[in-house]
């Protein structure tokens, strides 16, 4: 918690990790599946029960987005950023996790593709509730969400 004159700052870091995955599937079709928000409430309907897009601008597109991340339950405004094929960049800009950062990165290997992922999660007010920061159970649900991602991208 950071201390001022006056008074706490309500927004922290909840914690900052990165993954890494590999997945048996061409990078492209891999990058379509992963940074595809407008079907996220189809695809993984158990992570994100409503998306809505408020604006597209070529590579880029602001969102709401409602994630479930086990116990952790958001309601966001993010920004997706893509580059085709390597770099899929989503910054929070609104809601209670404001100012959080996620970077999946994708490398073609002779396997497939490996996905490098980067997440930096802050949260303000009474999500800062020390049960929900728990970075082991978050990285744990994340990567289920990562799991489901690579069972549509291997079928």
């Amino acid at each position: 918690m950071i201390y001022t004159l006056v008074g706490v700052v309500s927004k922290i870091p909840l914690t900052a990790f990165s993954l890494e995955k590999i997945i048996h599937a061409k990078r492209k079709d891999v990058f379509k599946i992963f940074s595809n928000y407008e079907d996220y409430e189809k695809l993984i309907p158990q992570y994100f029960p409503s998306i809505r897009i408020r604006s597209v601008r070529g590579n880029t597109a602001v969102v709401e987005e409602h994630l479930k991340l086990g116990d952790l339950e958001l309601v966001l405004m993010s920004k997706h950023v893509a580059t085709p094929f390597v770099l899929h960049e989503v910054y929070v800009i609104g809601g209670k996790s404001k100012g959080s950062y996620i970077k999946q990165e994708f490398v073609e290997i002779p396997e497939g593709t490996k996905i490098l992922i980067d997440v930096d999660l802050k949260l303000t007010g009474l999500m800062k509730i020390p049960k929900v920061l728990d970075k082991s159970k978050l990285i744990e649900n994340y990567s289920n969400l990562l799991n489901d991602l690579t069972i549509l991208c291997e079928n």
